[in-house]
């Protein structure tokens, strides 16, 4: 098995800014899907398009960055979603969606890992389909997860909070930004959200402060790893492309045997969680979701030789 599956919704981001409206292609599964083929992974998206004209950005954005598509994610009959992200001063945004999220249950036996996340792994029905789709997963196959929380889409915290933890415990990695862990577990620092996360059964749980870098876990062990300082364009896609970067350390540097087996370590962890902060720090510097390909976070030589001894 050597392809990993991504599912989620794919949608359009309406940027607004002091300088007018533009349209580019979005949502954080499909994000992490184009993160993961740019740095060379090889990646298929279960998600839900129309052929309308924001269909066809998501479908020719998808094809030039090398993501597959599942037989049956563009359909003719529906209306591709969109999201409007008005740019706060400090580079940050704000979102206001149109989405509709549906989707046939993909097969999942033929690849090594699952990921999904934000409205697609929570929002019904589909959110029901994925989440059936990683309690069904074997135990060779890595399950990645990252809530990446839209209240204004999915509701109040007591009926999202019960969708998020049953799919993390069929994780084995749980990845939630700072503001992600303070929504759903309003109290808690950083720590105590990671290990809330690993006692549900995840071998590896990551919170990510911005810029004031992340906290991992990796079983009883916890590290702290810190962000790489740049100038901020903006934040759209950044918490995408740290998960697609950790996702591509773990599958291939580290090898997703050694994480399921067991044998992965804190340093092996902290090198993942370095790597991810590598590629978020290069899409916050350049405007919108445009994550990076592995030569702009790395040289390629040392990611390959590292992996051919995962």
């Amino acid at each position: 098995m050597s392809d990993l599956l991504v599912i989620g919704e794919a949608l359009v981001d309406v940027v607004s800014t002091g300088a007018g409206r533009e349209a580019h292609p979005g949502g954080s599964p499909l994000n992490v899907a184009v993160g993961l083929a740019r740095l060379g992974a090889s990646v298929t998206l279960a998600t839900c398009i129309g052929t309308d004209e924001f269909g066809r950005i998501l479908s020719g954005h998808l094809a030039r960055s090398g993501v597959v598509v599942t037989q049956g994610s563009v359909d003719p009959s529906i209306r591709t979603s969109s999201a409007t992200a008005s740019i706060r001063s400090d580079g940050s945004a704000q979102y206001d969606f149109d989405i509709t999220w549906d989707i046939s249950a993909p097969r999942i036996s033929s690849f090594r890992g699952l990921h999904t996340g934000s409205i697609g792994a929570l929002l019904a029905p589909g959110g029901d389909i994925v989440a059936a789709c990683f309690e069904s997963a074997g135990p060779e196959i890595l399950r990645s997860f990252d809530p990446n929380i839209r209240p204004s889409v999915l509701g109040p915290r007591e009926q999202v909070l019960p969708s998020v933890e049953r799919i993390a415990r069929a994780s084995t990695v749980v990845k939630l930004s700072d503001e992600d862990a303070e929504w759903l577990h309003p109290g808690l620092n950083a720590a105590e959200v990671t290990a809330h996360y690993a006692r549900l059964g995840a071998a590896l749980v990551v919170v990510t402060q911005g810029g004031a870098g992340s906290v991992l876990r990796l079983g009883a062990a916890t590290a702290f790893v810190p962000a790489q300082t740049t100038k901020v364009a903006d934040t759209i896609g950044a918490g995408d492309s740290y998960m697609a970067g950790l996702l591509f350390f773990l599958t291939t540097t580290v090898g997703s045997g050694t994480l399921l087996g067991g044998a992965m370590t804190l340093p092996d962890a902290v090198q993942a969680a370095a790597f991810a902060a590598a590629c978020a720090a290069v899409t916050v510097s350049r405007p919108g979701a445009d994550l990076p390909r592995l030569d702009e976070v790395a040289p390629a030589s040392s990611i390959r030789s590292e992996s051919e001894n995962p």
